[in-house]
């Protein structure tokens, strides 16, 4: 279910745009943002940090594109959202306290070294994301940008995720692999 609550804002964009265009589906966005905070807290009684940061960049780059009736700056969210996950995975590393491990630590043990190198793989991660995203946004067509938003940054996302989980776990101890299976 909250995984259904995390990709619905997303969904409901792309399906808006697609049928009017892309300033009443940056409102849509923000709208359902915001309802999926709401319906979150209500079935879980909080919220992520993540979520909030989103919603917050969401409701500002939205509401700028709604306001200037200009696209620059709700394709500029994505490139700022995934900059702002990088910069939080380094410094989160650099002053010993490691948001990956805090958030898997308890689930998966696995050596600090192994969490220095996921950790700096999403960064790498990220960063080339945001990279990307500046790239397609300013370089190709408004449907072909909303259409890589939608499904190519998410599909990458999707398998760096399977990649990590796999990564991670070959490198648990044994006796810890055995309760997985």
């Amino acid at each position: 279910m909250k995984q259904l609550l995390d990709f619905l804002p997303l969904v409901i964009f792309f399906v808006v745009y697609k049928y009017v265009d892309i300033y009443v589906a940056s409102g849509a966005l923000i709208v359902a943002t915001a309802l999926q905070l709401i319906v979150t807290y209500l079935l879980y009684k909080k919220l992520e940090k993540m979520h909030l940061i989103t919603f917050a960049m969401v409701a500002f780059f939205g509401s700028l594109t709604l306001m200037f009736q200009d696209d620059t700056f709700i394709k500029w969210k994505v490139t700022v959202v995934y900059a702002l996950f990088a910069a939080a995975l380094a410094i989160s590393h650099l002053i010993n306290k490691p948001i990956l491990k805090g958030m898997l630590g308890q689930e998966l043990k696995v050596a600090d070294p192994i969490w220095a190198k996921v950790t700096w793989y999403w960064v790498a991660f990220f960063i080339a994301c945001a990279l990307l995203n500046v790239y397609v946004a300013f370089s190709l067509p408004q449907a072909t940008w909303v259409n890589f938003k939608v499904f190519g940054l998410t599909g990458l996302t999707l398998v760096n995720t399977f990649a990590t989980v796999i990564y991670l776990f070959k490198h648990i101890p044994e006796e810890q692999r055995k309760e997985f299976k």
